[in-house]
Order: structure tokens, then C-alpha cells, then sequence
């Protein structure tokens, strides 16, 4: 059985180690100075290289390299040992199988017997926040005063789950997630090392995927090779790690920028039929808004990529609203997080799609380039400088006055006059309301271009007195279309504009409302069955 990548190439020496520098200099400044603590714990994401750097630091405090600059040297029995796995002196504990007060009682019966082979014994305690609370104050007096000749090294995922106990007692250091730049050239150097032919393009998607872990970018570059002689496509490692192309998540992009519901939704059908993965859609989805909005508040952004795809997304980010931009993303994260299982996997992708969709094209800020110029990018800008995609785009001088938001000429919104008033219905009713409702939909289109779509996924639901229940099916809608700024006053005040006189408007969830038949409603029912229903 072949070894993983991962586990082949990991790092023997403190200079191997890539993107961890703040750790590896410090750990070596205590070996090269002989000051080593008693207790360190290791507080990072899955896959930056904690238990690694353990494992250095135990080889580098029993290392016999005659220098101290050059522990561990990798070439030492004692390193050796550590490298093929018979270091007696070297314990590794995975605190989720070992999580109660018994383990780590027996730990502490053990500290106190001698090295057998080496300096110092080195207990490595993995995930440690999966302990109890008892085996944590079991563990306490042990790590604060262990013997001379024993080091703790604590590793953890979730370092909200550690007892400050815990954390007062140990050196603590914190890893990083590592770069794209990074992760690729880290998987260069294994491809090299192994005799892999790999397109670049093919190494940037590996990386991009691996989401800063170099464990799971090493994962995968694993999972694509078949054999050493052939070599690893752009188009083959789409197919094998379920993503859509670069091209299919700009398209969708566009055609929500556009308001074509139509077309992205033909690219989002036809991605996912080459063998694209929903969820893994929703998640690049994420990634490219993000760095869309991040082009917006920081302007000068570094993208990685062709230049191609920096021009695509410079364009993107002057069409894009800023909040607009912030719900997409939110969105789509949400749709991410679904579970995989349900038997319609596409849906929530397509929800998350087609509820961001304007009905319209945005307008976006025109007249702007993101790229800074050398003397912007030189010069700290002045006290009241524009610093955003907005400021920028605003001419200078003092803010002019926000100007009343009128609708086109043709087709005014005008208070009715009397006599036309008195055509409607004296008395509102349900069936009233759903009659205005295409009207009101498109006259608030025309003063707030994100309300139809919302709108269109409710409906007039009930009556209470004069004020009109509207129903949504989501509450994640409902939720949206209250904190729209100005949203529910602007389709009360239309719904007065088209006759209903003195209404209010108040938005429920259809799930959790009982639907009351009108009082009128029900009286003409029970006149058109002559009578035969009663009012109880």
C-alpha cells in the first residue's frame, strides 16, 4: 500500500515547514538558547501543520546534532527514530479516544518514569479540547510543575473549547491558514518530487480547493493521480473534484448582475450536468462574490489567475450594488451549508440564484476605475479622501442633497381623484388586495429595483381591519424584506395610491399564520349558498 503525499513529504526540519515562520523561528530561537518551556499548546485551522511542528519540536529537544543551530538535523538515530515511528520517548494521545478522567490519570502515573532513549519524553496531546472537564482538572497540576525531563505539546482545533485554566499554563502559538500562492508551490515542489506531469492551472484549482490547508491540497493532488506517466488536466481535476469552470460562476455572475434569470439558470443546469457539484458551486459562488466585494471597500486587491479573469472581475465589481453584493454572498453561503442528501441536491442553489435576481439590470457605479494609480497607491490619502468604490465615484465637493426619487413621466404615481376612488370598492377586501397586487408590484419596481423579486415570492394573505397581511413562504424572505430600508412603507403608501385608503401593511410567514375567511367574504358565501352557512 502506497503512502500519502502528505504523509511521505511531511516536514523533518524547522526550515521545511512553509507559512508557519512566526512558529518555527521561535521554536528554534529556544532550542538554539536552551530555553524550552514545559507546556505548549498548538491553536490553529485542520491541516496548517500543528502535529508537524510537535514532532519537530520533539526531535529538535533530543536531537544530538552537535550544533544547536542545526536541530534536529534529520540525520541523527534520534531523529531517525522519530521519522520511522520507534521513538519510545515520543507519546502521541488522541484526546477524542481518550477524553475521560482514567486516561489522563494514567498519563500522569507514566510522566514520572525517565526517558528511555532520549533527553526529554514529549507528550503530544491531539485535539485536546475534546477532554473532559474532569480529565482537564486532572491534567492541571501535572502541566503546570511536570518533571524536568517532560514536555507537553497540546494541539487543538477549536481553541474556544480550552479551559483558560489550561491556557495560563502553556506557551500558546497560533497557526495560519496558508495562501493560494503558497499551497501551490508547495504542490510544484511534491509534483517534482514525484514525477508528476500537472498543468498550472490544474495546481491554482488544487489550491484554491484546498481552502488554506495544505493537507487537503496535498489530498487531493493524491486523489488525481492514476499514474506517474499521465498527466493531470485542468478539465480532469474539474471533473474528479466536482467543481464548475472559471467561466460558468462568471457567467452566473453576469446574468444576476443582468437580472436574466433564464440564462443563468441554463449555466447553472449546464454546469451541473458536466458533473459539477451544487454545494461546491455555492462555495465558488462565494469565493468569487467575496472577492467582487472586497474589489469594492479596498480597491486595490490582488487576484489570482489569468489577466483575463482580473479585467472580467474589474467589470463585474463597477455593475455590482454594494449591498446587493453582501446578500449574494450571504445567500449563497447559506445555500452551501445544506445538506447533501436531499433528493432535489440543485435546489438550493437555484433558490439562492433565482431570490437575488433583480428584475432589471443593476445599474451599478459608473464612471470608475478600481485599479489605483501609482501616486494613490504612494500617498496615504488626506483626512475626508473617498476610500470606497462609492466615494470614488462621487464627484468632489460638498454631498449634494438627495434628490426625490420620481417615476418616469409616462406613467406618473398620482394620488387618484375622488371620482376615480369611488370606482374602487368601498370596503377593501383580500380579493381586493390581490387585484392591486400586479400594479403595486411594478410601480415599487420602478422606485426600488430589488423589491419585485421579493415581492413576487409573496402574496396578499389576509385582512385585519385595514391592514393588509402579506404571506411568505421563507422566513429568510420575510426577514429580507424587513430590513429593506423604507420597503414597507413604499408599498403601503401605493397600496393607498391605488385606492385602498388608510391601509397598513404587516408581513407574517405563511407556515405560521392561521388564515381567517374575511367577515364580508364570508357573508357573500353564505348568501351564495342561500343561507345554509352560519356564522359561528
Amino acid at each position: 500500500m502506497s503512502q500519502a503525499l502528505y504523509r511521505k513529504w511531511r516536514p523533518a526540519r524547522f526550515d521545511q515547514v512553509i507559512g508557519q515562520e512566526h512558529v518555527t523561528h521561535t521554536l528554534q530561537a529556544a532550542v538554539v538558547s536552551g530555553r524550552v518551556g514545559h507546556a505548549y499548546l498548538f491553536c490553529g485551522p485542520r491541516g496548517t501543520g500543528k502535529t508537524t511542528m510537535a514532532r519537530l519540536l520533539a526531535k529538535a529537544v533530543n536531537c544530538t546534532a552537535e550544533d544547536p543551530a542545526e536541530r534536529p538535523d534529520d540525520s541523527c538515530p534520534v531523529c531517525a527514530a522519530v521519522n520511522e515511528g520507534r521513538f519510545l520517548d515520543l507519546i502521541e494521545i488522541d484526546a477524542a479516544s481518550n477524553t475521560g478522567v482514567d486516561d489522563i490519570r494514567n498519563l500522569r502515573d507514566k510522566v514520572n518514569f525517565a526517558p528511555s532513549q532520549g533527553k526529554y519524553k514529549v507528550y503530544i496531546i491531539d485535539e485536546v479540547h475534546m477532554l473532559s472537564t474532569a480529565a482537564f482538572n486532572a491534567l492541571l497540576k501535572t502541566l503546570e510543575e511536570p518533571p524536568a525531563h517532560t514536555i507537553f505539546v497540546l494541539a487543538t482545533t477549536e481553541e474556544h473549547k480550552v479551559p483558560l485554566t489550561i491556557k495560563s499554563r502553556c506557551q500558546q502559538f497560533n497557526f495560519r491558514l496558508l495562501t493560494t500562492p503558497e499551497i501551490s508551490a508547495r504542490l510544484n515542489w511534491l509534483a517534482a518530487q514525484e514525477g508528476l506531469a500537472i498543468e498550472p492551472a490544474a495546481v491554482e484549482l488544487i489550491a484554491r480547493q484546498g481552502a488554506g490547508s495544505l493537507r487537503d491540497a496535498e489530498s487531493l493532488l493524491d486523489q488525481l493521480v492514476v499514474t506517474p506517466d499521465e498527466r493531470i488536466t485542468l478539465e480532469r481535476a474539474q471533473i474528479v473534484l466536482g467543481t464548475a469552470p472559471d467561466a460558468a460562476v462568471v457567467a452566473v455572475t453576469d446574468a444576476w448582475l443582468d437580472g436574466d434569470s433564464a440564462r443563468g439558470l441554463t449555466v447553472i443546469h449546464d454546469a451541473l450536468g458536466s458533473g459539477a457539484d451544487a454545494r461546491q458551486f455555492c462555495r465558488q459562488m462565494v469565493a468569487h462574490l467575496r472577492q467582487l466585494l472586497l474589489l469594492q471597500a479596498a480597491g486595490e486587491l490582488e487576484i489570482d489567475g489569468p489577466v483575463e479573469r482580473k479585467a472580467q472581475m474589474l467589470a463585474q465589481a463597477r455593475r455590482a450594488p454594494r449591498r446587493a453584493l453582501i446578500d449574494a454572498v450571504r445567500r449563497f453561503h447559506e445555500a452551501s451549508l445544506q445538506p447533501a442528501g436531499s433528493w432535489q441536491p440543485q435546489l438550493p442553489l437555484e433558490l439562492a440564484f433565482l431570490e437575488l435576481v433583480p428584475e432589471g439590470p443593476m445599474a451599478g457605479i459608473p464612471n470608475y476605475d478600481l485599479r489605483l494609480t501609482s501616486e494613490e497607491s504612494g500617498n496615504r490619502p488626506a483626512a475626508g479622501a473617498p476610500r470606497t468604490i462609492e466615494d470614488r465615484a462621487r464627484p468632489a465637493g460638498p454631498p449634494p442633497r438627495e434628490a426625490a426619487v420620481e417615476p418616469p413621466a409616462t406613467t406618473p404615481i398620482t394620488t387618484p381623484q375622488p371620482a376615480a376612488a369611488e370606482s374602487r370598492p368601498a370596503t377593501l377586501t383580500v380579493a381586493g388586495a390581490a387585484g392591486m397586487w400586479p400594479e403595486m408590484v411594478q410601480r415599487v419596481g420602478r422606485r426600488m429595483k430589488n423589491l419585485p423579486p421579493l415581492l413576487a415570492m409573496c402574496k396578499p394573505l389576509a385582512l385585519e381591519g385595514q391592514t393588509i397581511v402579506l404571506g411568505f413562504d421563507y422566513p429568510l424572505l420575510k426577514d429580507k424584506f424587513d430590513k429593506t430600508p423604507g420597503a414597507i412603507e413604499l408599498v403601503t403608501d401605493t397600496f393607498r395610491a391605488l385606492g385602498a385608503t388608510d391601509c397598513q401593511v404587516r408581513t407574517v410567514t405563511t407556515s405560521e399564520y392561521p388564515v381567517p375567511i374575511a367577515r364580508e367574504e364570508f357573508q357573500a358565501l353564505a348568501a351564495e349558498l342561500g343561507g345554509v352557512v352560519r356564522d359561528e
